[in-house]
């Protein structure tokens, strides 16, 4: 590991060692960050994944609806059907803390529906009801899905950065400024011991 490029004194010495116990303490700390981190998205991935399923499975058997309602249903008179909100959702949108990071917070605040569905039941069938309703409860448990799965994309973005700057310490500056710390140390012996041969020739000669 290459040394830093300092002048081997004893205020140098006293400066790299202040750095080295910031940097192992800092590596501590981080590594202890990143280990906390990535418990808790252990436990976020396993809540996107169990919300993926139950998304996934309504939204199929959503659409197997729609399609029934489609084949019994002029074209036309399907897609101005399912173009008309039953709907109505407020949603308050904010964030919170997760080791640090910034994470969406997504709350359904309000939900307004229609007095009954927005078409006229004589022109659509009964299918189309069933998915009509279905994919309007399932608009809350897709929010809470984005959620999850935004979240879950910032975390694994801050544990790369954090087990970068981990690794950063550990095999670059901490080494570096053990192996320099090291070497003026051995500097300063060698004058040290130089400074004593030169003395004692001194009272020699004297």
């Amino acid at each position: 590991m290459a040394r830093l490029n300092v002048n081997p004194t004893r205020m140098e010495l006293k400066k790299l060692k202040a750095r080295l116990e910031t940097a192992t303490r800092g590596h501590k700390l981080l590594k202890d960050k990143s280990d906390e981190m990535i418990r808790r998205f252990s436990v976020i991935i396993k809540e996107n994944k169990r919300l993926r399923g139950e998304v996934e499975k309504e939204l199929a058997a959503t659409l197997k609806e729609f399609s029934v309602a489609r084949s019994v249903t002029p074209a036309y008179q399907a897609e101005a059907a399912f173009a008309m909100p039953s709907v109505a959702v407020g949603v308050e949108c904010t964030t919170e803390s997760i080791m640090g990071v910034d994470v969406p917070s997504v709350a359904v605040v309000s939900e307004k529906r229609a007095d009954g569905l927005p078409y006229a039941y004589s022109e659509i069938t009964s299918e189309a009801d069933f998915s009509v309703e279905r994919a309007a409860a399932l608009i809350p448990k897709m929010l809470k899905l984005a959620e999850v799965e935004k979240t879950v994309r910032m975390l694994a973005d801050e544990i790369e950065r954090n087990k970068r700057r981990v690794n950063a310490l550990e095999y670059v500056m901490i080494p570096q400024l053990e192996e320099t710390i090291k070497y003026i140390k051995s500097k300063l012996d060698e004058n040290e011991r130089a400074a004593v041969i030169r003395l004692m020739k001194v009272k020699n000669k004297a």
